[in-house]
């Protein structure tokens, strides 16, 4: 599935560090504000331990993970809506994404200055939430034109859709983000078509220093109160110990960086299951001695929309789903025990796939 999450942040906050250590694709960073030219664009596995539970099960010749695409797009300043810092071609970027990962600033280095003169992550949030609302209302002043100008001509839908998109002027208007009007769903529908940026599901990371990795420090506290109650997720990740981290090839050897660390797992792996989860996806599996792989689909998704994800011939010519619990085959063991214990499922067109199901299809074309 093409679906992008893209990392945003002011300049010189450690975007990019953050993005190698999780993308196919390396590039170069720097301590030089508006240095990049362009976005940068990479494909990140989604970290899944239950795909190693599962070969303990079946032996298999290799495991492949499932995958998001990941764009860095260039740190944005004040005044990217008027073409700071190239804004408005990067804030265009922005828009062609499905959620955002929002790098906040949480460590101090005098080697690396802060564009604003000092290190003050929410002062920062709110930045880059003003220069999203501002392009935000530029497009909602658009759409009310044209419908203001419908409904003048005894248009009942463009009134209707017009006392919408009023509701959303005034809130951006009030400095808040579109996400967070309360509206029916058919009233969003009402701008759907504008692709705003502050309607995007957001999730904030703080870069700290390697000695907050573990604890956080007095940046992360204030991030977490500023966004209390806002039903925002925040994690923690040290940059540049995870790029090291991220350097070691040996599964074994980035556990053990981690444990002398202090850290169960790395930040990264946690931020990507996160977006994975804020992207509203969830993952099952294919089983076999010669791949254990998990695919991506949307929440929700029937067993032949998920078998057009493996192949469109799959969905085409589907006949049935025959399905097994992770749970079950993990705790039984094998398929045939799954079949002993009656937890072999036989499903039609209509079933809808959990996270976790194993699944093989059945199909004719």
């Amino acid at each position: 599935m093409a679906l992008q999450c893209g990392i945003i942040g002011i300049t010189n906050v450690g975007k990019t560090t953050i993005f190698n250590c999780i993308s196919n694709t390396k590039v170069e960073t720097s301590a030089f504000a508006f240095s990049a030219t362009k976005s940068n664009i990479g494909v990140i596995q989604v970290p899944d331990e239950r795909l190693y539970e599962l070969e303990k099960h079946q032996v298999t010749e290799k495991i492949v993970h499932t995958t998001v695409e990941i764009v860095d797009i260039p740190g944005l300043a004040r005044g990217s809506n008027k073409g700071e810092g190239v804004g408005n071609k990067f804030l265009g970027d922005i828009r062609n994404t499905d959620a955002l990962i929002h790098v906040l600033r949480c460590f101090d280095n005098e080697m690396l200055p802060h564009i604003d003169g000092s290190v003050d992550p929410v002062r920062d949030m709110e930045t880059i939430d003003f220069e999203l609302q501002v392009k935000d209302m530029e497009s909602i002043e658009k759409k009310l034109q044209r419908l203001e100008r419908a409904a003048r001509t005894g248009d009942k839908d463009a009134k209707q859709a017009c006392e919408v998109i009023v509701k959303y002027r005034e809130h951006i208007g009030n400095f808040h983000n579109a996400r967070t009007l309360q509206v029916k769903d058919e009233e969003r529908k009402q701008i759907d078509d504008l692709f705003l940026l502050t309607m995007k599901p957001v999730m904030y990371v703080c870069n700290v220093d390697d000695g907050s990795a573990t604890s956080g420090n007095k940046y992360t506290d204030a991030v977490r109160e500023a966004l209390k109650g806002k039903d925002a997720e925040v994690i923690v990740i040290a940059g540049e110990l995870e790029a090291e981290i991220a350097e070691l090839e040996s599964r074994d050897d980035r556990m053990a960086f981690l444990k002398d660390a202090g850290l169960e797992e790395a930040g990264v792996d946690k931020m990507v299951r996160a977006a994975y989860k804020m992207l509203n996806l969830q993952t099952f599996f294919t089983v076999g001695p010669k791949e254990i792989r998990a695919w991506t689909i949307r929440k929700g998704m029937t067993a032949p929309q998920a078998s057009g994800v493996i192949h469109s011939d799959l969905e085409r010519g589907f006949i049935r789903a025959e399905v097994m619990k992770y749970h079950d085959f993990i705790t039984l063991g094998s398929e045939h025990a799954c079949k002993e214990a009656g937890k072999f499922f036989i499903e039609g067109k209509n079933y809808i796939v959990d996270d976790g199901d194993i699944l093989h299809i059945r199909f004719n074309v």
